[in-house]
């Protein structure tokens, strides 16, 4: 049981990081958001990156003029700590 948990965390964990990686590229290139791709990447990683990106805008490092989006990145590292988190806990069971 401990195993299919581990492995389901880390396939989430994966498919997430792939995802907004996509969403990365994605903004990078000339392809409307109309594209159901696009439309599905967006709105699968959308949850996930707009709070980021709401706390970001209110810290003293964002703002409306901010070039970079960081958000891409701090979502990486929080999705890596909560399933390193996940992980310990299934490992308790």
């Amino acid at each position: 049981m401990h195993y299919v948990l581990a492995t389901a965390i880390n396939y989430f964990a994966e498919i997430l990081y792939v995802l907004i990686l996509a969403r990365v590229i994605l903004s990078w290139l000339p392809i409307g958001k109309g594209s159901g791709l696009v439309r599905l990447v967006y709105n699968l990683t959308e949850p996930i990156l707009g709070p980021i990106r709401g706390l970001i805008a209110k810290s003293p490092l964002g703002g409306p003029g901010m070039m970079l989006d960081f958000s891409p990145i701090i979502a990486w590292l929080l999705i890596a700590g909560v399933s390193k988190v996940l992980l310990a806990l299934v490992s308790l069971l």
